[in-house]
């Protein structure tokens, strides 16, 4: 998807929105913590299927990532009827076994973050749930995203 003019944290995300609905809203009465985390993954497949890796080419390559480490950093809360939109980006691939995504979320009124993610990601063989080299599709599917590190 294209750049917006919210405050990236790095250029030309990819982007998913989000509204907060009254299920995501936990007992203490923001948006609970596991419902970012589920933006975070929704997001994060989005972009995947957007590149062209979907779970039939995953499937076929008999290769998947996984999520190995997750971090993030909840900064502020959202309220029902909150009109959020998640950026992520592949910020590391070192062209054999691991990659590693970032998640920026906003919220569309005034482009506050309201989280932060990173993800540390490895590849596997789908047959045994084993570690295995990224299939040159991965490399150069995911690879060809990868945004540079900052200066």
């Amino acid at each position: 998807m294209q750049s917006t003019p919210f405050n990236w944290d790095y250029e030309n995300p990819f982007t998913q929105e989000f509204r907060v609905q009254d299920q995501h809203i936990d007992f203490i009465g923001h948006v609970n913590n596991a419902v970012y985390v589920g933006w975070c993954q929704d997001a994060g497949w989005q972009h995947s299927l957007d590149l062209g890796l979907g779970l039939e080419e995953y499937k076929s390559l008999d290769a998947a990532m996984i999520i190995r480490r997750a971090d993030y950093d909840y900064i502020l809360s959202a309220y029902t009827g909150d009109e959020c939109i998640m950026g992520t980006w592949l910020s590391a691939n070192d062209h054999k076994l691991t990659m590693e995504r970032q998640f920026q979320l906003l919220r569309k009124v005034d482009g506050k973050t309201l989280l932060r993610g990173h993800w540390q990601l490895v590849c596997i063989r789908m047959s045994n749930g084993k570690p295995r080299r990224m299939p040159v599709e991965f490399d150069t599917r995911y690879g060809a995203v990868v945004i540079p590190p900052p200066v």
